[in-house]
């Protein structure tokens, strides 16, 4: 539970080797977190991520296996986490997919894998751990999306698509646990340099993990429903989402 003044002390991690995840993580270390655990897929990703946990201040720290697709595992994986932590203060949902399109577009089968990983692996770990908040009546999930959700553009239309489905998805849930003393926050970072996007050109509004780790915390203290980061994309994403597709398209053939 958090301390008496509000600090949050506990954090599950879905995605546990995530940029903006564990960039989040060094932010709350520096006040009251001092319990993580990180859960993935790659052992030793994980365990580089657990040493600089450590490093920022947490002293409990545990690792556990996590897979975004095995969606008939998420609930057996999270309640042996609640088991041994009972009462979580925050869960982060910081895993996905990025994939490229042109992949896609020949191996239609790996598109629908990516669509398993950022948004049916969601939905299960997500709901089920709705239910642990819910019956402790207090915890935010905070759920990481995309501005790519808020329009598709042609050349990663199939993650924009997952994006936007996991956004509609953490809207509800957030909705459906409303007056429960449980909270979802919804964070849609635009572009952000991390490993996923390494090699690619910066988008528009470029940003790093650092800055989008310290809108979420900022987020959390004042009990937002959603975040954007940088905040400026909220207001240009309310005309680009209104643009004719005739000229949505043109812009996005540009970039």
């Amino acid at each position: 539970m958090r301390d008496a003044l509000g600090g949050i002390e506990s954090v599950l991690v879905l995605g546990g080797a995530s940029d903006l995840a564990l960039a989040t993580i060094d932010e709350l270390a520096k006040e009251r977190t001092r319990t993580v655990v990180l859960a993935g897929r790659d052992p030793a990703k994980l365990e580089a991520a657990a040493e600089r946990v450590r490093r920022a201040g947490a002293t409990d720290v545990e690792v556990i296996a996590f897979d975004a697709t095995a969606i008939d595992d998420h609930e057996r994986v999270i309640a042996d986490v609640w088991a041994r932590h009972p009462d979580l203060d925050l869960v982060l949902l910081a895993f996905g997919v990025l994939g490229s399109q042109s992949d896609f577009d020949e191996d239609p089968a790996s598109g629908a894998q990516a669509a398993i990983a950022n948004y049916a692996g969601a939905v299960s770990s997500g709901l089920a751990v709705a239910q642990h908040l819910r019956a402790q009546a207090h915890g935010t999930l905070a759920v990481i999306t995309s501005v790519a959700g808020e329009r598709a553009r042609a050349d990663n239309f199939v993650y924009g698509s997952t994006k936007a489905g996991l956004d509609a998805f953490a809207q509800g849930l957030g909705d459906h646990l409303a007056g429960s003393g449980a909270s979802v926050l919804v964070v849609r970072p635009g572009f952000v340099r991390t490993a996923m996007t390494e090699g690619m050109p910066d988008g528009p509004m470029a940003t790093t993990a650092d800055a989008v780790a310290r809108d979420i915390v900022a987020g959390l203290k004042r009990g937002a429903h959603t975040v954007w980061s940088p905040a400026k994309l909220r207001w240009v994403f309310a005309v680009l989402k209104v643009l004719p597709r005739p000229i949505w398209r043109k812009l996005a053939a540009a970039r």
